[in-house]
């Protein structure tokens, strides 16, 4: 067994390696260049190639100072209100959402800005575990290697709002006809309150429950106050 295990070990520890070293290169590359794709809107435009339907992917990146500060507050409080405080696992909200989910609940919540910036720039769609190790590796990368304000501009960046939509300044001019600087409070709540499922919710023609969840993440929004964004 010894004559073949010491080649395939080697091999499998150089291949660690370079999936290692590759990983942290490509994080810190992200933390000084914009991003004007992701892994998610690359699965998109396969998809619709192969079902046939056109898709336009639309995305204009917007550094920090030209994304709306309602915006980054609306999804913090929708998304992630730990997300100044914690290290990219919110531990708090994941055994809420595990005895969530043993009640016959939806484990929707435990995932984090970064968890989530994580896997919609490196990674597929879908909840398998192997994703799910994946995930867990490139949270802990960006959460080293970036800034908190960095995470949330790249998320704010690249998160679909739409069919096609991505990006803040993208959602903003197909939603509302403004720019991602121009967005007002109840603008930013509504487009936050898509975030769940983008592909059945619309920021400019909500239906109840949309409505209705852009009300609470309002109402939350004031709770925190703009001078939370401080704390990243």
């Amino acid at each position: 067994m010894s004559d073949w295990w010491r080649p395939v070990s080697r091999i499998a520890l150089r291949g660690l390696l370079a999936f290692v070293l590759g990983s942290v290169l490509l994080v810190l590359v992200f933390r000084v260049v914009p991003v004007f794709g992701s892994m998610v809107m690359f699965e998109r435009e396969v998809s619709s190639w192969f079902s046939g339907e056109p898709l336009d992917i639309q995305q204009s990146w917007r550094p920090w100072d030209e994304l709306s500060d309602y915006a980054k507050l609306a999804v913090i409080a929708a998304e992630d209100q730990r997300f100044p405080q914690h290290h990219g696992f919110d531990f708090v909200e994941l055994r809420r959402a595990i005895k969530k989910g043993m009640n016959g609940g939806s484990l929707r919540g435990a995932s984090t800005i970064s968890q989530q910036t994580a896997k919609n720039l490196f990674l597929w769609t879908g909840r398998d575990w192997v994703r799910k190790g994946f995930e867990a590796w490139f949270t802990t990368l960006i959460e080293l290697l970036w800034p908190k304000e960095r995470i949330l501009e790249v998320y704010l960046n690249i998160v679909e709002f739409d069919r096609g939509v991505f990006g803040l300044q993208a959602a903003s001019r197909h939603y509302f006809g403004v720019d991602a600087d121009q967005l007002s409070a109840d603008q930013a709540a509504r487009l936050a309150a898509v975030l769940p499922n983008p592909l059945e919710r619309s920021a400019s023609s909500p239906g109840p429950a949309t409505a209705g969840h852009a009300n609470w993440i309002r109402r939350q929004m004031s709770n925190l106050g703009l001078g939370y964004l401080d704390k990243l």
